[in-house]
């Protein structure tokens, strides 16, 4: 079973780009039928699927956030990393990134507290 590790600041202003990274071990990142999500979880209220990137390196977004998003990979360093741009207090959040087998759901990271203030 794989092992996920968020990390990245937590702590960013408003109108600036969020930036997380996943590192992923005891698996590739690359192995077929692998996904990787990004999930967040903003205070008091339920989780909310950000994206995904593939096995293959496609990704897929969440209509309200598309236009904000941004999933990448680093196979050398078997991470993955997720960027949000031009943040508000209303992306304050635990942000998850979480492994699927196909339609199975696996690992989920610890996840890493992000919040947006000035």
């Amino acid at each position: 079973q794989v092992q996920l590790q968020e990390s990245g600041p937590g702590l960013v202003k408003p109108s600036e780009t969020l930036s997380l990274t996943c590192t992923v071990a005891g698996g590739s990142i690359t192995t077929n039928h692998y996904a990787w999500s990004w999930i967040r979880q903003p205070p008091g209220k339920g989780l909310e699927w950000i994206g995904v990137i593939v096995y293959d390196g496609s990704t897929y977004y969440s209509p309200s956030l598309k236009s904000r998003t941004s999933i990448s990979r680093d196979t050398s360093k078997n991470q993955i990393s997720l960027q949000l741009s031009s943040v508000t207090p209303e992306d304050t959040a635990v942000y998850y990134c979480q492994q699927r087998t196909g339609a199975i759901w696996g690992s989920w990271g610890q996840g890493t507290q992000v919040t947006v203030s000035s």
